[in-house]
């Protein structure tokens, strides 16, 4: 930027397309090429939280990780635990059943999500707000043994009919 007009050598988000990823890996500067995907405060606190070997570099004039950066972090953040397990289970990540991850989810899909199951919110939150709050509803949604499911299917593949064939009124004739 010269005096707040663009020079042309500067791409959409304000900075030099050169730009490399503003992390330190492990004490050592990152070279990759800065992506769009920014190190903010909650994805700090994220880092802190899992104890990565990661922090920014002081010096560095932006924010923005690379490709590389922005994929390790997200691993970690999808292996997210249950609350009410932490601390007294000894159960491992695997043994957790995986949630999807609604923090990428758009503002109007959370909003859909949040009528179709009328889920309480106060007005006016924000999309993490809101996509916090979905997911504390949908993992409060019960869901059926493994075991069960398979032996209901296999009883309605012998029978030959479907679970919406009985919803229809199809295949219930007594003649």
């Amino acid at each position: 930027m010269n005096n707040g007009f663009s020079t042309g050598e500067e791409d959409s988000r304000g900075g030099l397309t050169d730009q490399t990823c503003c992390l330190i890996d492990d004490m050592e500067r990152c070279r990759n090429q800065a992506g769009y995907a920014s190190y903010s405060k909650r994805i700090q606190k994220t880092v802190a939280q899992k104890r990565l070997k990661l922090s920014s570099d002081p010096s560095a004039q932006h924010i923005y990780i690379c490709d590389y950066h922005k994929e390790r972090i997200q691993s970690v953040r999808t292996k997210r635990r249950r609350k009410d397990s932490e601390d007294d289970s000894n159960e491992t990540d695997t043994d957790l059943p995986n949630f999807p991850d609604l923090y990428q989810l758009n503002l109007s899909a959370l909003r859909r999500y949040k009528r179709h199951f009328k889920v309480q919110t106060r007005q006016g939150m924000k999309r993490a707000q809101l996509a916090d709050t979905i997911m504390k509803h949908f993992k409060t949604i019960p869901i059926k043994e493994e075991s069960e499911i398979i032996t209901y299917f296999v009883y309605m593949v012998k029978m030959g009919s479907n679970k919406l064939d009985q919803k229809n009124g199809i295949g219930n004739d007594t003649t």
